[in-house]
């Protein structure tokens, strides 16, 4: 059970879902439809498993799309009957995780097609919310986008203050080697750049650059290593700068500024 999913249903019901239980009879079955209201990317669906069990159960659950999937307005996504209590005191955790993930793999499939064409990969980022790290880089990929490293366990990021803690761009990757882990370094100028390069490196980050700058690094870097760009890249400019020829872009924007999609619940007596 994601502990996230206890916490919210905890949150919300409290000591008891008051309104159904004066208005709603403790036996009474119901049927419930979740729709699209507009075209999105759904994401999340397993979490609506894990809601209805923590709160007992339904009778069925049946999911009527996967994550990744493309959905219209006013189609299903998901059926599910029980006690009409249960499906009630269950509605907004389940409307509020399925709305943002699939907002984010919504945004995510925008960025996708957005570079489609080219040789570039889009990526997601660490800015994500507090605990619903899994969830959202899980609803990032299925909107087509690569996940970035989960968090700092899983890969070597050398970033600016990493840089000037470790005494240079050469030491900071000379100690780096020792973790058996993929190592990536960020440049923020030439001579860093030189430096990197001569190093060894053989993942670079290009952060804050303009495109046409950006352009002008790679053509340096020549092949020689794999080169991502970061820093403020939107939807609007992401294109510019998977023209430059850099293997990927990463953007916070994913999981930071997704807008929750329009998706409701629907509740009809047996």
């Amino acid at each position: 059970m994601n502990p996230l999913v206890r916490l919210a249903l905890e949150e919300d019901i409290g000591s008891g879902d008051v309104t159904t239980q004066v208005c709603v009879p403790v036996s009474q079955k119901a049927f419930g439809r979740y729709l699209a209201r507009e075209p999105l990317v759904v994401a999340g669906l397993d979490v609506l498993y894990e809601i209805y069990n923590c709160r007992g159960g339904v009778d069925d659950l049946a999911l009527l799309r996967r994550d990744g999937d493309l959905c219209g307005p006013d189609e299903e996504i998901a059926t599910v009957s029980g006690n009409a209590r249960t499906l009630l005191e269950c509605e907004r955790v389940a409307l509020n995780f399925l709305q943002h993930l699939s907002g984010v793999a919504t945004l995510a499939r925008s960025f996708a097609d957005a570079v489609a064409g080219t040789n570039c990969r889009v990526l997601d980022t660490r800015k994500t919310m507090p605990g619903m790290r899994l969830l959202e880089k899980q609803a990032a990929a299925a909107g087509g986008v690569g996940n970035h490293r989960l968090g700092l366990f899983d890969a070597v990021l050398i970033k600016n203050n990493h840089i000037a803690a470790a005494g240079g761009v050469g030491a900071a990757l000379e100690r780096a080697r020792s973790s058996n882990l993929p190592i990536e370094i960020e440049v923020r100028t030439w001579a860093e750049l030189q430096e990197a390069l001569d190093g060894g490196a053989t993942h670079l980050l290009l952060d804050n650059l303009r495109p046409q700058e950006a352009a002008l690094w790679i053509r340096e870097i020549d092949g020689r290593a794999k080169v991502e760009l970061s820093g403020g890249i939107t939807l609007e400019t992401v294109r510019a700068y998977a023209e430059t020829g850099a293997d990927f872009v990463s953007s916070g924007a994913i999981t930071h500024s997704a807008r929750a999609v329009n998706i409701s619940f629907q509740l009809e007596l047996e």
